[in-house]
């Protein structure tokens, strides 16, 4: 029987990543076609061949010898926010040809990122109806505006909080171990599909949100509960 949910937050319960990074681009004005090159070669070294079983630490695609992925070190809170703020400001350039101001460059990144109350509603109602709710997220820093977090959550787990991140098994287990669940006792909703991969090996339910009607269905689907508010039928007054 299903009692739990381990959910995501950045592109889950708020608005997706790349809306917020279209944002700063514009506002930093960074070469957009740079960025990408740049962060599609980190970002498959920190979810794929990093990531895969048995591989070797500094194994990923692309890391110098002896080295290791700066995600991984940051989301594992290894590293301090501004030193990895100055590497990443090192490979980023401008439209006018120099790097980005480093201090302050997650927080500007992530400043776009509002909630997504239909996501907020179902996990409070999920709550409601006696579920156990556990926020897993990898950290970027603390963009996290935790505002209303007791209302929706009975556990939280910050990647750069705990030293262990996603896709690693043990923050599943972590967070399993907060919730006093088993693995089949919880769904896992995240908007990385190598995350939802690594939590079903674990043996937990994965649930690849791509978007909050289609989610939303799902959890009703998995929980047999009206995970969604209900509309009011009350016409407005006439005139």
């Amino acid at each position: 029987m299903l009692k739990g949910v381990l959910i995501d937050w950045g592109g889950v319960l708020t608005t997706s990543l790349t809306e917020s990074i279209v944002e700063w681009i514009e506002a930093d004005r960074i070469d957009p076609r740079h960025y990408r090159e740049v962060m599609r070669a980190l970002v498959a070294q920190a979810y794929r061949a990093g990531a895969e079983p048995g591989a070797e630490p500094g194994a990923e695609i692309g890391v110098e010898a002896g080295g290791g992925n700066p995600i991984h070190a940051l989301e594992r809170g290894e590293i301090p926010i501004l030193e990895f703020e100055r590497d990443l400001a090192a490979r980023l350039l401008t439209l006018d040809g120099g790097p980005p101001e480093a201090d302050g460059l997650l927080t500007r990144m992530f400043a776009g990122f509002r909630p997504v109350e239909e996501m907020n509603e179902m996990l409070r109602l999920a709550r409601v109806a006696g579920l156990s709710t556990c926020l897993v997220s990898n950290s970027w820093g603390d963009h996290y505006t935790r505002e209303g977090w007791e209302a929706i959550f009975d556990a939280v787990v910050i990647s750069g909080e705990v030293g262990m991140r996603k896709p690693e098994e043990r923050i599943f287990h972590h967070a399993l171990g907060l919730l006093a669940l088993e693995p089949g006792q919880c769904v896992f909703v995240d908007d990385i599909e190598e995350n939802i991969t690594a939590a079903r090996a674990v043996g937990l339910v994965g649930v690849h949100h791509t978007d909050p009607v289609a989610t939303i269905a799902e959890m009703e689907r998995l929980f047999g509960l009206p995970l969604r508010a209900a509309r009011s039928t009350q016409q407005p007054p006439g005139r």
